[in-house]
């Protein structure tokens, strides 16, 4: 149950107090002068029983944890601020006196969060305090982009993975059923798993690690067999380290004949990467590499206001598994910040974000999505001189195309690909191409006509004006804004840890990076209250020097073309 509504205005000595230790202002006197109260018990009632020892005020610890994240302190550390700061018990409403809570609070304060699933509430009613104050008027444009997030796990290789996952379940037996481990333990485990599979331990080549990940194999499915034989102690079956066991044996292993095989992926497959448990500790975290770099853990999404008459601000954050692709994202953005009155007309996003299913879908929701689309992979679209699919001529209605050379298709055939993604398949006869002039710059097979493969009529003309649409200035200048969330990205790895999770576990990871939103968003807010305005890319002297030396060098050439 709740403890009695603490009061929301301040008291007079702490005010009096706050004020002189701080004639100039403070960061947080100014928000608390200027926003209020941002959060209300009532709103986290729902986690709280209606019986029992009464809880800390949730309004405060939320408070408190926005606050944790702007100054980036541990638990120990925030409580002690709460304790003992002037300008903490301002922001909170405290009485110079009140002797604060233990630091364990707020690790239980955050656990009901997620297990109510109201995370998000963290950003959003400080969103909803902003607007009431006239500071979120600028979401009218917005961008979008992510980055990697590292697990707070250690990286580790397959090998290591079976054998630390290994040693881990002999471990926790060893606790919960010493005699029943003592029966089954079979000779040379004890040296084999009595320490840490550490990198450095193993042997350097793949073809050398084959044996002992075989071994580790063998000593897992036999310790499981004897354990789903019907005779294990109830307390041995049901520790969730069994089951976990059990997964990556069948993720790592192929079982056949009672031997056991070492998977590849060229032998015996492997499954997908959003399906491989990378650590044991954390089974959210998964392995992922995108161009050049490599990690264990999870992907953030951030989108924020850009217009500079208005504060930028996060609106919506949105954490995935490493796996997750970002165009898989887009609708799930556009629809959290619908559904909170936050969704913009213009929404800047790079190419990982762009698919031909989500231009469509986000003019439907109104959202003009720009950003650049991937280009064709097509022969003809790839070479100069080639007839690409912009070059046949399409009657919607009556199913026929016209290829450069004038002949018309001789198929149209609705189907699906083999992700379901619908499309149209278009044919011409051989009898039209193989004697054709132009057949050169159309196609290369070999006793067949051109085929052409094409989205339907609404994907198709989308598609085909987001490509004209981005070879234009206009476009150039528009897209010129999207660069800004790289400032924000930048902003929270370097000063807030957002690309290093302190957590085990995907919703943990989450809270994390809203919780570190909404602090950034009270870093701002406070910038813009001070006058601040955001500023345009400083360029450097030497920058400058080079800049104005190739003004002057196209200014020599046109002087030259009119004397010519």
């Amino acid at each position: 149950m709740l403890k009695a509504k603490r009061q929301t205005g301040i008291p007079e000595m702490t005010r009096l107090v706050a004020k002189s230790v701080f004639p100039n202002g403070n960061m947080f006197l100014t928000l608390r002068d200027e926003l209020g109260v941002i959060f209300e018990d009532e709103e986290f009632a729902e986690l709280y029983p209606a019986t029992g020892q009464p809880a800390e005020s949730p309004a405060l610890l939320a408070m408190v944890i926005l606050m944790q994240y702007v100054e980036n302190l541990t638990d120990r550390q925030a409580a002690d601020a709460v304790r003992s700061r002037i300008d903490w018990k301002y922001a909170l409403g405290l009485e110079l006196n009140d002797p604060g809570f233990d630091y364990s609070v707020l690790s239980e304060f955050r656990q009901r969060l997620i297990q109510g699933g109201q995370t998000r509430k963290l950003l959003e009613k400080m969103l909803v305090c902003c607007r009431e104050n006239g500071l979120l008027e600028g979401k009218i444009k917005q961008r979008t982009d992510s980055t990697h997030v590292l697990a707070a796990v250690r990286a580790v290789s397959l090998v290591e993975l079976v054998g630390e996952t290994m040693r881990r379940v002999l471990e926790d037996l060893a606790t919960i059923a010493p005699e029943w481990l003592r029966e089954h333990i079979q000779p040379g485990r004890l040296k084999r798993y009595g320490r840490r599979f550490d990198y450095y331990r193993l042997p350097k080549s793949k073809e050398k690690r084959y044996a002992p990940a075989v071994q580790i194999g063998q000593d897992g499915y036999t310790l499981l067999e004897a354990i789903y034989n019907g005779e294990a102690p109830a307390e041995v079956v049901r520790h969730p380290m069994i089951e976990l066991l059990r997964r990556i044996w069948v993720q790592q292993f192929y079982y056949e004949d009672g031997k056991v095989y070492w998977r590849t992926k060229k032998q015996y497959g492997q499954p997908p990467a959003g399906k491989m448990i990378a650590s044991f500790r954390d089974t959210d975290a998964k392995y992922c590499v995108k161009r050049n770099t490599e990690w264990t853990g999870y992907k953030v999404h951030l989108t924020e206001t850009c217009q500079n008459e208005h504060p930028h601000l996060i609106t919506q954050v949105e954490t995935t598994v490493a796996t997750v692709h970002d165009v898989k994202m887009t609708e799930t953005i556009q629809t959290d910040l619908q559904a909170r009155d936050l969704l913009p007309d213009i929404q800047l996003v790079d190419e990982g974000y762009m698919e031909t299913d989500v231009l469509v879908s986000s003019r439907e929701r109104g959202v003009d999505l720009l950003g650049p689309v991937p280009s064709s992979k097509s022969r003809q679209d790839r070479e100069d001189g080639s007839f690409d699919h912009t070059q046949f001529k399409i009657d919607w209605q009556q199913k026929a195309v016209t290829c450069p050379g004038g002949k018309t298709n001789s198929g149209w055939s609705p189907r699906k690909t083999w992700r379901g993604t619908p499309n149209i398949m278009i044919s011409f006869a051989k009898e039209d191409c193989l004697p054709c002039p132009l057949r050169a710059q159309c196609s290369r097979a070999k006793n067949m006509g051109r085929t052409l493969t094409i989205y339907p009529q609404e994907k198709y003309e989308a598609l085909l004006a987001a490509r004209t649409r981005q070879t234009t200035t206009a476009f150039k200048k528009d897209y010129g804004q999207r660069a800004g969330i790289e400032g924000t990205i930048s902003q929270g790895v370097r000063k807030y840890g957002i690309r290093k999770a302190r957590y085990l576990g995907l919703a943990k990871t989450q809270l994390q990076h809203v919780a570190t939103a909404a602090a950034i968003n009270m870093v701002r807010v406070f910038a813009w209250l001070s006058g601040e305005r955001p500023q345009p890319t400083p360029v450097s002297h030497f920058k400058k020097l080079a800049m104005s030396l190739r003004l002057r060098q196209q200014n020599q050439k046109v002087a030259l073309s009119v004397v010519v």
